[in-house]
């Protein structure tokens, strides 16, 4: 399990990983060619993954995102120390907060 700022990273194995998240397009790639895991609201820094792989996310921002990394990846954000990941599939959550009524996702 791995945690970079207000992201979790948790390996899964690749039974665990729904079907249709295996055969979904991944998100787009930034203009430095990152998988942007979440992007910094008050700053614009982005927890991002460098090297090749895929990330699907969900239309709900509560749900996790799934992230692989057929030959191991790394995280790199511009505040924190960049996370060696070894190759496979992980499950990419944001940090949730309550407020009275509702949960909602970390903005940094």
């Amino acid at each position: 399990m791995y945690r970079q700022g207000d992201i979790l990273i948790v390996p899964v194995p690749v039974d665990a990983v729904p079907l249709s998240v295996q055969d979904a397009p991944s998100a787009p790639r930034d203009a430095r060619g990152r998988l942007v895991l979440a992007l910094g609201e008050a700053t614009g820094h982005a927890h991002a993954v460098v090297g090749p792989g895929t990330l699907v996310r969900s239309l709900r921002p509560m749900d996790p995102a799934y992230l692989h990394v057929p030959s191991g990846g790394r995280v790199v954000h511009e505040e924190h120390a960049a996370i060696s990941l070894p190759k496979g599939w992980y499950r990419v959550q944001r940090q949730r907060e309550y407020v009275p009524g509702a949960f909602r996702v970390v903005a940094d």
